[in-house]
């Protein structure tokens, strides 16, 4: 990709953010209506050709949450499907669940309230190859690139934290309505499904303007798509028609999740010169390595034809490994990144803080390209990851007779 459509396509990123409030368009160029208040926070369409919680700018919180299927047959699997619907249609909508007797089990934890809020609240279901097993006679309907997550060279993934036949994004803008929606999911489902691992997530707020910053504590997530743009939505995140992949496919997108462990203490040792050599990006302003001020834009463009021994912009750093700028890479160097950090340190003698490195493609093999680029990164040893999986975000649920995996199913 040329400097002059690369900065093209940042600064389109950066408009997109700044006028997601307006409405979201989606990939085939439907656009959704903006997300509207209820007086119990934003409502976000559930119904489209294309699932929430993709292109939807990221909300604060949330829980990612890898389950393995018990139900017993098709009809049980397809009952699940309509199960995780119906939540899903009423939970992020909002509303007075039925009511009980007072000496009647409770329909609703209460969390919220008697009023279920909406809350920006998305529920994005996607499928693990494992789910394509011979349990459900689904085999021969497997999204073409869809399969097991395989550690990479530095990896130490813990199987308890990996795979499974299904996950369920959750993403709202407060955390009790996270939480909220997990207890109600699981609540409804346990005849059908089982909890095999979960990772809770948040957004730190942009400090001091831009992108938001990670543990470590730099800008993340820079470079990504225009998601308001429908072409380059369809070349790099939606499944289309007649490409190869089973017809029921068409409008979902390739789900990566990786979780990262950050080695907190050691990168604490390390000079600030030296991480944003090891980043390929300046600490304060997120902006390339040759833009020295504090308040240098972070969509400048990092060109890399003027500087092909690295004396700027190092060849190991993290973005130039990600995406080289190179006519062979250039395949396989844009993914829509919507990661999320995580916290699980108490009671633990080592800070258990990291990323939940989260994103979408058309295609399954973009990711494993670039992530095999990044073996050979300056920040391996700072970092490990510890689990995660690759799924197949369904298409969209279409209307109120509509289900998830509906095609896949029938």
């Amino acid at each position: 990709m040329g400097a002059f459509a690369r900065r093209a396509l940042l600064q389109g990123a950066a408009a997109g953010l700044a006028t997601a409030a307006g409405g979201t368009v989606l990939g085939d160029g439907v656009a959704l209506a903006a997300p509207v208040r209820n007086g119990q926070g934003r409502v976000i369409p559930l119904y489209g050709p294309h699932q929430a919680g993709i292109l939807t700018p990221p909300q604060q919180n949330a829980i990612f949450l890898s389950c393995d299927v018990t139900a017993s047959d098709r009809a049980g699997l397809t009952e699940l499907f309509r199960t995780l619907t119906s939540r899903a249609r009423f939970l992020t909508a909002g509303g007075r669940p039925p009511k009980e007797s007072p000496s009647s089990t409770p329909s609703d934890s209460g969390i919220l309230g008697p009023t279920v809020v909406s809350d920006g609240l998305t529920l994005t279901v996607g499928v693990g190859a494992s789910l394509f097993d011979d349990r459900y006679g689904l085999s021969g309907r497997k999204p073409v690139q869809l399969v097991p997550m395989k550690a990479f060279l530095h990896d130490d993934l813990d199987p308890a934290l990996s795979q499974g036949d299904l996950l369920i994004q959750i993403c709202a803008d407060h955390r009790d309505t996270t939480v909220h929606a997990l207890i109600d999911i699981l609540t409804h489902t346990k005849s059908a499904m089982k909890l095999r691992w979960r990772i809770d997530g948040q957004r730190n707020p942009e400090r001091p303007v831009g992108v938001r910053r990670d543990w470590f504590g730099f800008k993340d997530g820079i470079s990504n798509p225009d998601t308001t743009d429908p072409a380059q939505m369809n070349q790099w995140v939606w499944a289309q028609p007649k490409s190869g992949e089973p017809d029921w496919a068409a409008g979902g997108t390739y789900h990566a999740v990786r979780i990262v462990h950050f080695h907190i203490e050691a990168w604490q040792k390390v000079s600030v010169a030296e991480q944003e050599r090891i980043f390929g990006r300046r600490k304060a302003s997120g902006a390339p390595m040759y833009a020295v001020g504090e308040n240098a834009s972070d969509v400048l463009d990092p060109i890399y034809t003027n500087d092909p021994q690295g004396l700027i912009t190092p060849l190991n750093c993290h973005i130039r490994r990600a995406n080289p700028q190179t006519p062979d890479t250039a395949a396989t160097s844009t993914i829509l990144r919507r990661s999320y950090d995580y916290d699980r340190s108490p009671n633990v003698p080592e800070l258990d803080m990291g990323h939940a490195f989260v994103c979408f493609q058309r295609e399954l093999e973009t990711y494993i390209a670039m992530q095999t680029r990044l073996e050979e990164e300056a920040l391996v040893p700072y970092i490990t990851p510890k689990g995660g999986g690759y799924f197949f975000a369904l298409p969209g649920v279409r209307d109120e007779k509509d289900y998830y995996a509906r095609g896949l199913l029938t």
